[in-house]
Formats: C-alpha cells, sequence, structure tokens
C-alpha cells in the first residue's frame, strides 16, 4: 500500500516510477491488513501529524477521484470504550491532547453509547467518539492506487541487489530477472524492509509483529463503526515481544465484521494460534455480545512491520545518496500511507516536505539496533 502511494504521488509530480515486488500486487502485509485509517490510537506528535494528513488525502482521493466506492472508502468514524470509570478517566485525558493536536474526539456518555452503537454491550462506562476514523478495503485500495499512478509494474521479480555507482549514489536495482536503472530507489518493503536496506548497505530495524484477524459469515450491518477498547492503544505502543490482545470489532461494506486485535514478535511464524483466536473471540463478544450467535468463517495473519521507536522510516537516507525509505509503519500502513507517498513524492522532486522529517529519519537508529 505504501508503494503504490509513493507511486502515484510520484507520477504524479511527473517522475518516470517503476514499481518492483517480488510477489503480486497486495500478496504480503497489505493484503492480511484491515484497511483502518486512524487518528483515534495516535497521541499527539509526528505520527498523528502524519495520520491527519494522510486522512485528508485518502478524503480527497475517495471524492475526487471517484475512486471511493471502487477501494470501499468509508467515513464511518471510531468509537473507543471503556469498561471502568478510571479507564474512561485515562481516556478522556488522552482524547484531550489529541484534540489540542487537531483531532475531533467526542465524549460519549454510557447512556448514550446506544445512540451510536445499538448492539453494545450495556456495562461499558462510556467511550469517545472520533468522526475522522476511516476505512478502506486495503488490497483493493492498493491496486486501485498502483493503476491511477500509471506507473510500470513489473511483478513476480525479487530485489537481488541495490546497485551503485563507485562514488556511491544509487543507480537502481538488480532483480532476478535483470537489471533496472534508476537515480532513485524507494525502500517500501514494508515488513521485508530491513532486507533491502541492507542490500543497499544500510542497516534498518525493521521486525515483523505478527496479527490475527477473525473474519465472520457476512451480516446485516450491525457494527457501525470500528470499535475498539481503551487497552487496544496502549498495545499499540508496547515494545512487549509477548503476546497481546485488546478487542477490536468492525463491520464491512461486504458484510462480515472483522476481529482482531493480536500482536506478538516471533519472527516470520505463520502457525495458526487457536489460543490467539479464541481471544480475539472472547474479547469481541464482550463488547458485542450478539456476536456469539454468528459464525466466524476464516482467520487469518499478517506481519506489521515494527521499528523500535514505532516511528516509520520516511525520507532519504543520508548514508546512500539516491536511496529513500517509506517503511516501518507497523499495523498503520494503510492509514499513513498516502500521506508518506507525497511526502516522499516531494523530496524525489526537491519540493519542501509538508511535514518536518526529521522525526522518521532512516538512520536514527544505532547501528546495533539494526
Amino acid at each position: 500500500m505504501v508503494g503504490a502511494a509513493c507511486a502515484l504521488y510520484a507520477a504524479r509530480a511527473g517522475l518516470d516510477v517503476t514499481v518492483v515486488d517480488r510477489g503480486p500486487v497486495t500478496g504480503g502485509t497489505t493484503g492480511a491488513g484491515e484497511g483502518n485509517l486512524l487518528v483515534s490510537d495516535k497521541e499527539p506528535g509526528p505520527e498523528l501529524d502524519l495520520a491527519l494528513l494522510s486522512g485528508r488525502l485518502w478524503s480527497e482521493l475517495a471524492a475526487q477521484e471517484g475512486l471511493g466506492p471502487a477501494i470501499e472508502y468509508e467515513a464511518k468514524g471510531g468509537v473507543v470504550v471503556a469498561a471502568t470509570p478510571r479507564e474512561l478517566a485515562a481516556l478522556e485525558t488522552f482524547a484531550d491532547g489529541q484534540r489540542a493536536a487537531g483531532v475531533t474526539a467526542e465524549p460519549v456518555a454510557a447512556d448514550r453509547l446506544r445512540d451510536l452503537e445499538p448492539h453494545l454491550a450495556p456495562d461499558l462506562a462510556g467511550a469517545v467518539h472520533y468522526p475522522q476514523d476511516s476505512q478502506v478495503m486495503p488490497a483493493l485500495a492498493a491496486a486501485h492506487l498502483l493503476r491511477a499512478s500509471g506507473a510500470r509494474l513489473l511483478t513476480g521479480r525479487t530485489v537481488t541487489a541495490v546497485l551503485r555507482s563507485p562514488a556511491g549514489p544509487v543507480r537502481g536495482v538488480r532483480t532476478d530477472r535483470g537489471d533496472i536503472h534508476a537515480p532513485a530507489v524507494v525502500n517500501a518493503a514494508g515488513t521485508w524492509g530491513a532486507d533491502v536496506a541492507g542490500l543497499a548497505g544500510a542497516p534498518l530495524p525493521v521486525l515483523p509483529r505478527r496479527g490475527f484477524v477473525l473474519v465472520t459469515e457476512p451480516l446485516p450491518r450491525r457494527v457501525r463503526h470500528k470499535v475498539y477498547a481503551a487497552d487496544y492503544v496502549a498495545d499499540v505502543a508496547s515494545d512487549s515481544a509477548a503476546l497481546q490482545t485488546s478487542p477490536v470489532v468492525e463491520g464491512t461494506a461486504a458484510g462480515p465484521v472483522l476481529i482482531g486485535a493480536s500482536r506478538e514478535r516471533v519472527g516470520f511464524d505463520r502457525s495458526f494460534s487457536l489460543p490467539v483466536v479464541r481471544a480475539l473471540a472472547e474479547g469481541a463478544t464482550r463488547l458485542f455480545p450478539f456476536l456469539s450467535e454468528v459464525r466466524a468463517l476464516r482467520t487469518y495473519l499478517g506481519f506489521r512491520p515494527y521499528l523500535p521507536d514505532h516511528l516509520p522510516a520516511i525520507g532519504p537516507d543520508p548514508r546512500v545518496p539516491g536511496l529513500l525509505h517509506a517503511c516501518g509503519h507497523e499495523g498503520a500502513g494503510i492509514g499513513l500511507a498516502t500521506g508518506t507517498g507525497q511526502l516522499i513524492a516531494q523530496v524525489l522532486t526537491g519540493a519542501t516536505p509538508g511535514l518536518d522529517l526529521t522525526p522518521f529519519r532512516p538512520d536514527r537508529f544505532p547501528e546495533e539496533a539494526a
């Protein structure tokens, strides 16, 4: 998804763009995503600034390009719920800081929760409503953005080296099916961004953070927003490698309900985990009791591209002239893709980036971390 957005904005800036993917379009993390475009889970700072920029760009693309229905764009909003008064107080404090940064965050008293979500459990303490949260169908979105970019798309090609001139700047990539020459290379390899960075001699400590999603049978729309428990925010920000689960429930335009979320660092282990899926189901039914009578049709997993400080690497790498990075967005890559793509295009064309890229510097990590 991030690569597709980079291609779109770079091509619109007048650049000749080639996208190289070792598999099919959305064959990696993007195809295993839920499609969240969120501000609700981000504290004030550079990631929230990027999320607000990206949200505006997603909205523009959906409206101006007529892509909205094609990518199942829904500006449906998010509802973050608290189970206890103590959780609610912490959630409202968190929301106060977000409001100061430009987020619309509306307190919801316990007796008004059913106005937003009629099927929520009755014993919740309250919530905060985030109208700016949205959703797309990620596989469709990536495919349509690539098509709209007009970029040359080369799938089924593995990058085996980053080509560099004797003086050091990049001059393209080598693939298992030949060389591609270019004065700039953008590493948008997501969870595998460390591999591409390593090929260029510019270490980047991207690690996989596994997550499962449970998918129900198609239903009439009974979950109107993205709904999740307040402890989800803490899980997103955690550095722990251990398993963490917190209930996240959302309906989709196609009918199935998507249930998450789990996080654990277990490498690229694709093993099915019944305990994790059971925990997801239990958390979802606590929020929405009606789900206990709904059939789960399937589950799938993906690997979020985790960086130690939870910020993506965006922009030029001073260690290798001509190399740019656009990876490490963890579970927010779909939502942050458009802003990332626009910033990369601005750097490539010599324009002043719309955001300060200092917090996203690819070389900010100690060498031993990578």
